[in-house]
């Protein structure tokens, strides 16, 4: 445990003295004056349509810095062999890979706390809360995925891509399952049940991120603690899955 706490405190050092804090005051400045400008353009709900818009920019700058942050250090250590020494060490790989975690999920945390104090302004603050605790949780699942991209495609490119590619379908899946079960076609051909059947499948294995975080929730204030708990469960159960990926990479490394 000691290990752990001292690897995620080194983490978290990093990512303050890498300035990635002004990152994301900067961007969270930018989208909050922004949504100012647009909501004096909006003729009705210009309350509604300033949350909306800063929301869905906030959710798309935290998916895009924690990514990025994620596998730029991790490809770093590679490429300064801290890794090998960090694997060296007498504890086990497990250890390394629980503080990394925990060290990364400050993004989410500090996504969380900004989203909130920039959104309180512009709708109430249950709804804010209930998407920024959302926010949290869908940003903690991306440092999960990207650890896990990054440790077994220890590339720049390929893990971005691979992270990006998860998240993006991740969110457009429904929407992918109601374009695959159109009701129009009567006779569905042997193409149409193939492609219904890999987007089926798709949408078993790869979290309904969809539900995570709705600009609904701000602009209309119908989110519940119901949606949260569905955003906590599946949370939990997709960093069980991509830990045990990630795992299964890091012990099967050479030293």
């Amino acid at each position: 445990m000691n290990t752990m706490l001292v690897i995620a405190r080194f983490t978290a050092l990093e990512a303050a003295r890498s300035r990635l804090a002004w990152l994301v005051a900067g961007a969270t400045i930018a989208g909050w004056a922004f949504a100012l400008f647009a909501g004096e353009l909006a003729v009705i709900e210009a309350r509604g349509f300033r949350a909306g818009l800063l929301g869905a920019w906030l959710r798309f700058c935290a998916v895009l810095t924690a990514a990025a942050y994620v596998v730029a250090s991790m490809v770093r250590e590679f490429d300064d062999n801290g890794i090998e020494l960090m694997l060296a060490a007498p504890a086990p790989r497990g250890t390394y890979y629980a503080g990394k975690l925990t060290g990364f999920a400050g993004v989410a945390v500090l996504w969380t706390l900004v989203g909130g104090c920039a959104l309180v302004w512009h709708a109430p603050p249950v709804q804010v809360g209930i998407w920024a605790a959302s926010l949290g949780l869908e940003v903690l699942l991306v440092v999960a995925m990207s650890l896990a991209c990054v440790l077994s495609l220890s590339r720049v490119t390929s893990a971005l891509c691979a992270v990006m590619g998860f998240y993006v379908l991740s969110r457009t899946i429904a929407a992918l399952q109601l374009m695959a079960h159109e009701p129009f076609a009567v006779h569905a051909t042997v193409s149409q049940r193939f492609v219904r059947g890999f987007v089926d499948a798709l949408a078993f294995v790869l979290p309904d991120l969809d539900r995570f975080t709705e600009s609904s929730w701000l602009i209309h204030g119908d989110g519940t603690m119901a949606d949260l708990g569905f955003a906590a469960a599946q949370t939990a159960i997709y960093l069980g899955v991509l830990a045990a990926v990630a795992l299964f990479d890091l012990y099967r490394k050479a030293l």
